[in-house]
């Protein structure tokens, strides 16, 4: 029995080590992945958060509301390691597409959506997987433009 069983601990090695390396590999890229989303939804709404009840009172010279909220946005994000020169920011009414300026008086108590994009092959940066064919990592949320007064 002994002779016969020679080798087979190396083969079964052989054979698990790939699925075992490829598991655990992807569960590491996997919390990457969750950790990304969680920074990109923060991000969004803690400047959400201050884009509905800021006024302009506070910016900037030469800066709009709408300006200011992405730069937030993107330096928190690079703070937080991620790619910031890739990433697109848009500001937009909540159905549809259509630009929604923040500064706009006639857009109070209306509600907008803040969307962040960042390519998957830029978040990739050890290699662990391929890229083709994954799509953008994309967090949005939809906030209603507050005013100062009733």
């Amino acid at each position: 029995v002994g002779a016969s069983r020679r080798g087979s601990a190396t083969v079964e090695f052989a054979v698990l080590a790939p699925v075992f390396l490829a598991l655990v590999l992807g569960a590491a890229q996997s919390a990457f992945n969750v950790d990304t989303a969680h920074s990109l939804y923060a991000a969004i709404r803690q400047a959400g958060r201050a884009a509905a009840m800021e006024d302009d009172l506070n910016l900037p010279s030469g800066q709009t509301l709408n300006e200011k909220v992405i730069q937030d946005i993107r330096n928190q994000l690079i703070a937080e390691g991620l790619p910031g020169d890739q990433m697109t920011i848009t500001i937009t009414k909540a159905t549809g597409n259509a630009p929604f300026d923040l500064s706009d008086a006639a857009n109070d108590l209306e509600l907008f959506r803040i969307t962040v994009s960042v390519p998957y092959s830029a978040m990739n940066s050890l290699g662990t997987f391929p890229t083709a064919g994954m799509s953008d990592f994309q967090a949005s949320i939809v906030f209603r433009k507050g005013r100062e007064a009733l």
